[in-house]
């Protein structure tokens, strides 16, 4: 089966288009004094930025407090309600009660604007979420003093901009930018040091293993022989097999497999 010619970037380029990413920014409120609200479990990827002042979160009812700061972004990938608040033994609001009639993106929340966050949400191709959810920790957060953050600020402010001036294509651009912001946060994961579990992330995110890679996600019709793919990665078959077995957690010719049938899919989800 001959690759797409949109699928021939890099590979994390590739599976994320197959798996017909969408980021959407949702909206943000202001808050001051004593505040505190709960959100419901998210059925996507959430993330959100906290652009000014500092507030606490907590996931579910007994998770750890954590503190986030100007300039933090986070990204939540499981399915659980949490709180964010001035302090976490204030009796929380529903987020419904808060967001729902609103006629602005940004909202007021308790008392003043000392803070200000905003966030949205990352939406997948429902047959593929499973396998860009199980490769992300449940919680990633990109302090605002890293350099990562810093390169975020423009976009984070971008998105501010556009979720208040009320600009023509405000809609458009706020996604666009939301998607941005996605990518560098997993730019931001990888580069943490952070443990990445077996699978694609990993596989993708392994120089050595990227050569190889290319060309299954790049021709993934031709009859690719093991020792082929090693040669590409300037690996023996046993040390080649070995680590690509680690990074992803099947086989390289198995991998080679799936990945055929998810463009198989893709390709009859579409006609």
């Amino acid at each position: 089966m001959p690759n797409r010619p949109d699928m021939t970037n890099d590979p994390i380029s590739g599976i994320l288009r197959l798996a017909s990413i969408e980021s959407v920014v949702s909206g943000g409120f202001t808050a001051g004094g004593d505040w505190a609200i709960r959100f419901p479990a998210p059925d996507k990827l959430k993330f959100f930025a906290c652009v000014r002042g500092a507030f606490w979160l907590r996931l579910g009812d007994a998770g750890d407090a954590i503190r986030v700061g100007p300039g933090d972004v986070l990204l939540l990938t499981v399915p659980e309600a949490f709180t964010m608040a001035s302090d976490l033994a204030l009796t929380s609001v529903d987020a419904h009660a808060i967001f729902a009639g609103r006629t602005t993106p940004i909202v007021a929340a308790g008392q003043g604007d000392d803070v200000l966050s905003i966030g949205g949400h990352v939406r997948f191709d429902r047959a593929h979420a499973p396998m860009l959810a199980d490769a992300l920790p449940p919680l990633i957060h990109v302090r605002g003093g890293t350099a990562e953050a810093r390169r975020m600020g423009w976009i984070i402010d971008r998105m501010v901009e556009e979720s208040t001036d009320g600009l023509p294509g405000a809609g458009l651009a706020s996604s666009q930018l939301a998607h941005l912001l996605f990518i560098h946060v997993l730019r931001a994961h990888l580069a943490s040091g952070a443990p990445i579990r077996s699978g694609w992330l990993r596989l993708a995110a392994d120089p050595r293993l990227a050569p190889a890679l290319r060309l299954m996600h790049d021709a993934p019709g031709t009859p690719w022989r093991l020792e082929q793919l090693a040669h590409a990665a300037a690996m023996s078959r046993t040390v080649f097999a070995s680590r690509f077995r680690e990074a992803a957690g099947v086989a390289p010719l198995t991998y080679l497999g799936q990945w055929r049938m998810r463009l198989a899919m893709h390709a009859l989800r579409r006609g």
